[in-house]
């Protein structure tokens, strides 16, 4: 299986969310992602599979490569919204491994079907496949004594030993972002975190000064942060019966 596409771990696919009082986490980075490493390769691998051995006419090249390019996919997916929510973070690993399960199921059909041999776990082909692992990173050229194999079996069982090896590091993954959902919470939460101090801070800040009265109706007025026009984000004394009375003060820090 030929395969001249780069797998770079330089970060250029990195992007930091802006910082709201520490609620966003660093997202990206997907590249250097064991998971997300092998998963490519599988995808790789299942695209050559089904070009040589599986019928083109035949609606599973289309099932299986969309099953292999979404499991990929989803973990990029969600390493990039892991800034701004755990949830759907999760949400899209959960999505990865169920495409990766449809997928194998595919490779076990094909060779039932045929009559072909399954590998055992412990035999000494899944065994030389599964220390690859210890090389290094994933990559094609790597296993291409298995993937460019010209018996179809040997190539559907060495995938379906990246298979599991991308499920157990999903599972690996999951554990790890619940426990960190866990331990630091979501974006919601964090950021009404965030929210709750600022409000404080406002409030201590208005105990400084106290409150005025509205020059039109009298009533003891309300601090506010203007959002529009040439003074937005500037503080501002505004009446509690806004928009029924537009009266407002200067606030003086």
């Amino acid at each position: 299986m030929k395969n001249d596409r780069s797998d770079r771990s330089d970060g250029s696919d990195r992007s930091v969310g802006s910082d709201v009082g520490g609620a966003l986490r660093p997202s990206g980075g997907y590249r250097k992602l064991h998971s997300f490493q092998v998963a490519t390769v599988v995808y790789d691998g299942t695209v050559s599979f089904c070009e040589r051995f599986v019928d083109k006419r035949s609606r599973l090249v289309d099932q299986m490569v969309q099953a292999a390019r979404s499991g990929r996919q989803n973990i990029a997916e969600g390493s990039r919204a892991s800034s701004t929510s755990s949830q759907t973070e999760l949400r899209l690993v959960n999505v990865a491994r169920a495409s990766l399960d449809e997928l194998l199921l595919d490779y076990e059909d094909f060779l039932r079907q045929r009559g072909m041999p399954t590998w055992a776990p412990e035999s000494p082909e899944a065994v030389a496949v599964r220390n690859l692992w210890r090389a290094g990173a994933p990559n094609a050229e790597r296993y291409s004594p298995w993937l460019d194999h010209a018996n179809p079996a040997v190539v559907a069982n060495a995938l379906i030993c990246l298979i599991h090896q991308a499920n157990f590091l999903l599972d690996r993954q999951k554990r790890a972002l619940e426990h960190d959902f866990v331990q630091r919470g979501g974006y919601s939460e964090n950021l009404a975190a965030a929210r709750i101090a600022e409000r404080k801070r406002q409030q201590s800040e208005g105990v400084a000064q106290e409150a005025p009265t509205c020059p039109k109706c009298g009533q003891p007025m309300v601090l506010r942060t203007a959002h529009k026009g040439q003074r937005s984000g500037s503080r501002f004394w505004g009446c509690p019966r806004y928009p029924e009375c537009l009266g407002a003060r200067d606030y003086d820090r």
